[in-house]
């Protein structure tokens, strides 16, 4: 699919095709102005791409970043104000997610913390019974602790219910153990899609002496070098190296962050 920004001749997404398999968990992620939001509003269907089309099966439920409700409403307004305006709607799964989080029914939204409405939006969706939940920058109102608990309820959500997951953030160190997608984005063009694990499996850091060119075989992401040592991280899988080479297989913070270095 294609996009063009609004109002100007720039492209805001280009050329990015991938497919996700129902029951999956994907983390997308990339710089500000990477074509996150944009790609998250074309899936959800608020935008139409100007090339290209997208395909989702079931019922899709879609949590901006800005997470838009009336202010005056109290928590169990927006759970009515849900059962109305969604032909399907599960009472007891809003419900159950705000009593993981004991949120007070009888408050005003205005009155409630950033992660307060985080868990009532969270509910909302959740309540429609989506069989895809995208969330735009969901945990970013969450100190640390809080985030890693909304991530495990949200993993339980997506084993119990069938549900496919996908997600925009910034915090790419969260993603490890939770995705077993990605999606990485920059200059509203898709870098790397794929399996999380297999990905990881793939990419290697190799480290020695200074040298203008890879010790193996295979792409290279990012090189660096210094005064006396290179560094070649090459998408090729594990290959045998000889000292005083070394290798290691890198984190997924480390792939995201190199994949993106080098787009600059």
């Amino acid at each position: 699919m294609s996009v063009v920004a609004a109002g100007v001749s720039k492209w805001a997404l280009r050329d990015v095709s991938f497919e996700l398999p129902p029951g999956s968990v994907t983390a997308m992620v990339g710089s500000n102005g990477s074509g996150k939001t944009t790609l998250l509003n074309v899936l959800a269907g608020h935008l139409k791409p100007e090339l290209g089309h997208t395909s989702i099966a079931g019922r899709v439920a879609y949590v901006p970043q800005h997470k838009p409700m009336y202010k005056s409403f109290r928590v169990k307004d927006v759970l009515e104000f849900g059962r109305r305006m969604n032909d399907i709607w599960d009472a007891d799964r809003a419900e159950q997610w705000l009593n993981r989080f004991r949120i007070p029914r009888k408050l005003q939204i205005e009155d409630l913390s950033g992660g307060e409405r985080t868990h009532v939006v969270l509910a909302l969706a959740l309540g429609s019974r989506p069989d895809v939940l995208m969330l735009d920058e969901p945990l970013a109102e969450l100190d640390p602790l809080a985030r890693r608990k909304v991530m495990r309820e949200l993993l339980t959500e997506v084993n119990d219910k069938g549900m496919t997951l996908i997600f925009s953030t910034h915090a790419v160190g969260e993603i490890a153990g939770v995705a077993d997608r990605l999606l990485v984005l920059s200059r509203g063009r898709l870098l790397v899609d794929g399996d999380a694990d297999e990905l990881l499996e793939e990419h290697v850091l190799y480290t020695g002496p200074h040298a203008s060119t890879s010790p193996v075989e295979g792409h290279v992401v990012l090189a660096k070098h210094g005064r006396a040592q290179s560094s070649f991280l090459v998408r090729s899988g594990g290959q045998r190296i000889d000292e005083p080479w070394t290798a290691r297989y890198v984190t997924l913070e480390e792939l995201v962050v190199a994949h993106l270095e080098r787009d600059l």
